[in-house]
């Protein structure tokens, strides 16, 4: 792979700070309420959400342009959840909610869908790892 851009931050866990190398990100971390944090700040699943559903609307932009189907108007919702495994740690899950343009027929919105999961960087990068649910609306 010839990389294009490598991002970089740094984080000092799940209750602290996240600071990206040029400063664009800053953000207060703290653990949601759910899993005893005091929900004070942004948790690293709520970023790993906007990172996964900013990428794969891109993605889906993408194959839109390719097939002549305009998505402009789509809108991704990424739920990252996470629990223990079995391994005595945790792990993650993922559902996909991808609104399609109301002019987009089923069928042509799933293909769509199907095609960006297979291009999306975080796709290929969580596949095989983590279980990841796209769900067409």
């Amino acid at each position: 792979m010839s990389v294009l851009y490598t991002a970089i931050a740094t984080a000092s866990g799940r209750d602290g700070r996240a600071v990206s190398s040029d400063k664009k990100l800053d953000v207060t971390l703290a653990g949601p309420t759910e899993m005893g944090g005091d929900g004070e700040g942004t948790n690293p699943e709520q970023l790993f959400a906007a990172g996964y559903a900013a990428c794969f609307g891109s993605a889906l932009s993408m194959i839109g342009e390719k097939k002549k189907v305009d998505v402009s108007d789509a809108a991704v919702t990424a739920e990252v959840g996470i629990g223990p495994n079995d391994s005595g740690g945790y792990g993650l899950e993922v559902v996909l909610r991808v609104e399609l343009p109301d002019g987009v027929p089923a069928e042509t919105g799933r293909e769509l869908v199907d095609a960006a999961h297979q291009v999306c960087p975080y796709s290929n990068a969580t596949r095989g790892n983590i279980p990841v649910k796209l769900v067409v609306e």
